[in-house]
């Protein structure tokens, strides 16, 4: 994980334990990838000027209204689902 720290994978303990365990610059290093990222590919004119969420492809999104509502609440569903999931891993921790 950090070889000039001595932080080998090993070391690491499960669940939110670990974040202590990443090293400072580790940290710095994710926000800036996550940023050069966002930058880069996150904000363009279709981004700027198009419909929220609506990128243009079409296996989330429809051109049938009901299809469309039935994928969007499904997506909500899950997200639902995955946020649940998280805070159970969290209360096990």
């Amino acid at each position: 994980l950090s070889p000039s720290e001595g932080v080998k994978f090993e070391d690491v303990p499960n669940g939110l334990a670990a974040l202590g365990k990443v090293p400072a610059l580790g940290w710095v290093q994710i926000i800036f990838f996550a940023g050069i990222v966002e930058g880069a590919f996150g904000v363009t004119d279709d981004y700027k000027n198009g419909t929220p969420g609506d990128y243009g492809w079409k296996v989330i999104t429809s051109d049938d209204p009901a299809e469309k509502e039935k994928k969007l609440a499904a997506e909500v569903a899950n997200g639902r689902l995955a946020m649940m999931a998280i805070i159970g891993m969290f209360f096990q921790d």
